[in-house]
């Protein structure tokens, strides 16, 4: 049996967790309220051409994000679920805040559930092929906190 390093480097702002989600609450409101203001901007400076230019714009974002997802979740199919690489390294790029899309890019293959589905916090974890494994906390679907376990090394 294993036991943990004294690694688990508490990288999170687990004392404002209120904060995080004031964060993204805000993000959800104010970036289609930005889109609409845009829009009616450009139709009181250029009429319909305007509305047209900035809609193009839009749209364009939008499939950019979602040609971004796609990309990502195509590359994670070709990986088992909850298999990195390295786990060390992992652990050394992650950071508070990040997107479990973005942490997902990183190791190139889906996180094994560890908390029951559709509860709050999410944990996904990643094992590598020796048995290290990063446990990571997503609160509303950002990196809180990440733990790294590496076992004992056998003396043969």
């Amino acid at each position: 049996m294993g036991r943990s390093w004294p690694l688990s480097i508490p990288r999170s702002s687990q004392g404002c967790r209120a904060c995080e989600n004031v964060s993204m609450n805000f993000q959800k409101i104010f970036i289609p309220a930005a889109g609409v203001a845009a829009v009616a901007l450009a139709y009181h400076q250029y009429g319909w051409a305007g509305v047209a230019a900035v809609g193009s714009v839009l749209v364009f974002w939008i499939l950019l994000h979602f040609s971004r997802m796609m990309q990502v979740l195509k590359r994670a199919t070709a990986r088992p679920i909850g298999y990195v690489d390295s786990a060390v390294m992992l652990n050394a790029k992650l950071k508070p805040g990040a997107t479990l899309l973005h942490v997902i890019a990183i190791t190139r293959a889906l996180g094994a559930l560890q908390s029951a589905k559709g509860a709050q916090p999410e944990v996904f974890r990643w094992t590598d092929g020796s048995q290290s494994h990063v446990t990571c906390t997503f609160v509303g679907g950002k990196l809180s906190h990440h733990e790294l376990f590496r076992p004992q090394a056998v003396n043969a």
